[in-house]
C-alpha cells in the first residue's frame, strides 16, 4: 500500500481542498481523532498513517478569539506543529507547515520577502510566528508556506460571508484601507501536491526547506475583493449591494489587522515553478462553484 500524503486540518478550507485534488493519495485528519490539544493523538494518527509526507493545515485561525486565549492558540499554533514536526524528523519526511502573512505588523509600504523580520500585532500572528521557528528548528526537511487571505466555496471565509450578506442587506461597509493578497484554498492546495510532486521527483533538495510566500497573483483591498466577489455573484442574478469602503479605525476589532500584509511570493516561483493564479479569476470561479452548487 502506497504511504499516503498525511492532510491535518479536518473540514478546513485547505484540507478539504486538497483532499478534493489529492484524491486517494491524500489522507485527511482532524478533531476528535486528531486534536492538538491532545498530544498523544497527534502520535497515534502519524504511526497509523506512516505517510511519505505531511501538510499541516491544522491551526487557531480565529484571530480576536486568539487574544483571550493566548493559551490555547499556542497549543494549536506552536506545541502542536512542533510535536508534528518532530516526528517528520524521526521519520526522515517532508513537512510542509501552512503559516500566515499576519506574522507581519503590515507597516512595511511594499510586498514583505521570507527574509522580512517578523513583526505581528496580535496573539494569533505572535503564535503562528512562534510556530513557524518551532516547526523549522523541529525538522530539517520543513517547508512553511505563508499564505494569506484564504476564501473557498466552503467553510467560513470573507467571500462567502460576502455573498451571503448581499442577500439581506442593500449595502455594506467592507474595510477600504488594508491591503494583501487573495487567496483561493482551491490555488493553494493545487500548489502544495505541486510542491509535494516535485518534491518526490527530485529526491529532497537543500534548497527546499525553509520559509516560502505562497499567495493569489495580484493585490486587493478588502473592499475590493468584496465587490468582485458581489460583482461575480450578481451574474448569477443576486443583488448587488451599495459596497461602502471604510477605515480599519471604523470597524475596530478585538486584534489588530496588518495595514498592508502583501507577500512577495516569488522565492516559490524560483525554487518550485509555482504560482499561483490572478486572484479575480479565482474569486470568480470560487462563487461560481458557490453559487452553482447552490450552497
Amino acid at each position: 500500500m502506497t504511504h499516503p500524503i498525511l492532510v491535518t486540518g479536518g473540514s478546513g478550507q485547505l484540507a478539504s481542498s486538497l483532499a478534493a485534488i489529492g484524491g486517494e493519495q491524500v489522507r485527511r485528519v482532524g478533531r476528535p481523532e486528531f486534536d492538538f490539544d491532545v498530544p498523544p493523538s497527534i502520535d497515534t494518527i502519524f504511526a497509523r498513517a506512516a505517510p511519505r509526507l505531511v501538510v499541516n493545515a491544522a491551526a487557531w485561525t480565529a484571530v480576536d478569539a486568539a487574544e483571550a486565549d493566548e493559551a490555547g492558540a499556542a497549543r494549536a499554533n506552536v506545541a502542536g506543529p512542533a510535536r508534528l514536526a518532530g516526528l517528520c524528523a524521526d521519520a526522515g519526511i517532508p513537512l510542509i507547515h501552512v503559516s500566515t502573512d499576519y506574522v507581519f505588523d503590515g507597516d512595511k509600504g511594499e510586498p514583505y520577502l521570507e527574509t522580512d523580520p517578523t513583526s505581528p500585532t496580535g496573539v494569533y500572528g505572535r503564535t503562528k510566528a512562534d510556530g513557524e521557528r518551532a516547526v523549522l528548528a523541529a525538522c530539517p526537511r520543513a517547508i512553511v508556506l505563508r499564505t494569506s487571505w484564504v476564501y473557498s466555496p466552503t467553510g467560513k471565509n470573507f467571500v462567502r460571508t460576502m455573498v451571503e450578506a448581499a442577500t439581506r442587506h442593500p449595502t455594506l461597509r467592507v474595510v477600504g484601507d488594508q491591503y494583501g493578497r487573495p487567496t483561493s484554498a482551491d490555488d493553494l492546495a493545487a500548489g502544495i501536491l505541486a510542491i509535494a510532486g516535485r518534491i518526490e521527483a527530485d529526491g529532497w533538495q537543500e534548497q527546499y526547506g525553509g520559509i516560502f510566500h505562497a499567495a493569489g497573483s495580484g493585490e486587493a483591498t478588502w473592499h475590493g475583493l468584496a465587490v468582485a466577489a458581489l460583482e461575480a455573484a450578481a451574474r448569477h442574478g443576486r443583488p448587488m449591494p451599495d459596497v461602502i469602503a471604510i477605515r480599519t479605525a471604523d470597524w475596530p476589532t478585538p486584534a489588530r489587522r496588518p495595514s498592508d500584509s502583501r507577500l512577495d511570493c516569488s522565492k516559490l516561483d524560483r525554487v518550485f515553478g509555482v504560482r499561483l493564479p490572478p486572484w479575480r479569476r479565482s474569486v470568480s470561479a470560487t462563487v461560481d462553484h458557490l453559487l452553482g452548487a447552490g450552497q
